[in-house]
């Protein structure tokens, strides 16, 4: 891993693990090939099996940013829309990489 990459976290609620695996997939099927989406990883807390993060890693800054704004960044990632949130302030976080191991 090296440095200046991004890593993209969104939260997600969920009571069942299946719908938001198969949200989760489908999304992943969509953003295949994007440039600069290194890939992606769906996550669940070992503390409360409601609780989710999709965790994405880009490239670089510009190549998320081109991505997010794109036309096409609400419809692929509109399956996992409605398990958004997570009783967080707000249902993402973009952190860029300062050093890595």
């Amino acid at each position: 891993m090296t440095s200046g990459g991004v890593r993209v976290l969104l939260f997600h609620t969920a009571d069942g693990v299946e719908n938001i695996r198969q949200a989760y997939e489908l999304v992943s099927q969509r953003l295949a090939g994007v440039p600069g989406l290194l890939g992606n990883e769906l996550l669940q807390s070992a503390d409360d099996r409601t609780d989710f993060v999709v965790l994405s890693w880009w490239q670089d800054m510009d190549a998320f940013l081109a991505w997010e704004r794109g036309q096409e960044h609400r419809n692929d990632t509109a399956p996992l829309r409605p398990y958004r949130g997570g009783g967080r302030g707000a249902p993402f976080g973009i952190y860029q990489v300062l050093a890595a191991h």
